[in-house]
């Protein structure tokens, strides 16, 4: 009897804790509300009272918040392609760096409410999977493609609104509730076998996601993609023995489409039609390894000197810093002077194929770790009918440039979905690598393309990706493979 009143007394008190629980749930998703609107066209703020005291996590969701504000003042206008593709890269990344570490805390404060969580976070997974299917089932459609485009938007806009708010706003208040209480109970030494510190949980944390583990939700998204994936081949033991060493070009994506990276002291070709993006890249290459602390110069026999500085400033780049510190030169110059002095040297040496110039004329006083040349198409029309020159002359480029030790990037205009990709073919044979932008055109919209068509000792994706240009420069999307056929 007495152990049936207790019982009973046992879920009354259960019962009422529950429904307490729920009151505060309630009031506290009205609080939120409050705060975080999600009316059409009124922008979120941020508040003390979202915080989940994680400074890491605070500043993913702080990035969530900044991210949908972007999505909300976008007008019908600006849902592009290129808006949809950022949307989809925003939220891979989102999955792979929030949601990793939010739950790796998780874990490390024994939160009881893991397993909930995470299940959570596969219905995001799910819905960026099914995001991306829609994408791809709007191109295979007869319909126009930007009808669809704007429905993405609006429906991503609508999605992340209603996640900041109930997700954010309210569940993972549970678990900064379970740690604040958990860390109260060991600051009046109430929790003697519990450690808890926050700094230690947080470089623990680090520590195993730089260990380069694939989290679930990761090898989730791999798994629904895997008819799509085409995987990087792996490199034999035989083709490691005398790696080069490898550069970066800090392009957002980019870098991603190699094992390792660009082999330093290389040439590569940048090929692609008008507005593709070539410029751009090769702008935005140089000014990351400037601001690495390298030298770099960029030689154009098209746009001055001036006029490349204003191109890098609207992006937000500070190219006159750096030309001050002596890390970026520009220099502009005339192709037919080239030509000239090739053609007089041919005569004097009866047409040797060893002239005695070197091809480009670089500053005595600056060595240059990256180089970049706009364009050889420039250089090419200024040989019109004396193609046996040109050939010489580019010989004689690729030989000074292995010589000079730099890396190197050298344009060259094609079509806008090219099949050739240099001016007599020669130039595609004696570079080691070769980079092409497309530029297709489906329906009533345009997309963008980026593929590493050849690269010299280094393994890399075979496959062409997503690329869209944007107020901060080039982005690529290494797993967004392009919908157009060539």
């Amino acid at each position: 009897m007495v152990k049936k009143m207790v019982k009973k007394k046992t879920e009354v008190k259960s019962k009422k804790k529950e429904e307490k629980d729920k009151i505060s749930i309630k009031l506290k998703k009205q609080d939120i509300k409050k705060n975080i609107s999600i009316n059409p066209g009124k922008e979120f703020v941020w508040t003390s009272k979202l915080s989940v005291h994680e400074e890491k996590i605070d500043n993913q969701h702080k990035r969530l918040f900044e991210y949908i504000n972007k999505l909300i003042k976008a007008e019908e206008s600006f849902a592009s392609l290129a808006l949809v593709r950022e949307i989809m890269g925003f939220f891979e990344s989102y999955v792979k760096e929030n949601f990793s570490y939010e739950e790796n805390y998780m874990k490390k404060i024994n939160f009881p409410g893991l397993e909930e969580h995470k299940e959570m976070h596969r219905s995001f997974v799910k819905f960026y999977i099914n995001y991306e299917k829609e994408l791809k089932l709007a191109f295979s459609s007869k319909a126009p493609v930007s009808g669809k485009i704007k429905e993405l938007v609006d429906k991503a806009r609508k999605f992340l609104g209603e996640w900041l708010v109930n997700h954010i706003g309210i569940e993972d208040h549970r678990y900064a509730e379970f740690a604040a209480s958990k860390q109260k109970k060991e600051n009046k030494g109430k929790a003697k076998n519990t450690k808890f510190d926050m700094a230690s949980i947080k470089s623990e944390i680090e520590a195993e996601l730089k260990g380069g583990k694939i989290e679930p939700h990761e090898a989730e998204i791999k798994e629904q993609r895997a008819p799509a994936l085409h995987v990087i081949q792996n490199m034999n033991e035989k083709d490691t023995r005398f790696v080069k060493e490898r550069v970066k070009t800090g392009v957002p994506g980019f870098d991603d489409l190699f094992s390792l990276g660009i082999p330093k002291g290389c040439s590569v070709l940048v090929a692609g039609g008008a507005g593709s993006g070539k410029t751009i890249f090769c702008l935005q290459t140089l000014i990351n390894k400037a601001n690495e602390g390298k030298k770099c110069y960029y030689m154009s026999f098209e746009e001055s000197e001036d006029r490349l500085i204003e191109h890098m400033e609207e992006f937000g780049w500070n190219p006159k810093e750096l030309i001050k510190k002596g890390k970026l030169k520009l220099q502009r110059m005339n192709p037919f002077d080239i030509t000239r002095n090739v053609d007089a040297l041919l005569a004097k040496q009866k047409g040797e194929l060893l002239i005695d110039i070197d091809p480009v004329i670089m500053p005595t006083d600056f060595k240059p770790d990256f180089v970049a040349i706009d364009s050889l198409t420039a250089i090419a029309s200024a040989f019109t009918g004396k193609e046996d020159s040109y050939r010489i002359y580019i010989e004689q480029l690729f030989r000074f440039f292995e010589k000079l030790g730099s890396t190197n990037l050298l344009i060259t205009e094609t079509e806008q979905i090219p099949k050739i990709f240099s001016q007599t073919g020669v130039e595609e044979f004696l570079a080691d690598g070769v980079i092409v932008f497309y530029n297709f055109k489906r329906g009533d919209v345009r997309e963008k393309g980026i593929e590493v068509l050849k690269m010299r000792g280094e393994n890399h994706q075979k496959k062409i990706v997503a690329v869209t240009i944007s107020d901060n420069g080039i982005t690529v999307y290494p797993e967004q493979e392009v919908f157009s056929e060539i």
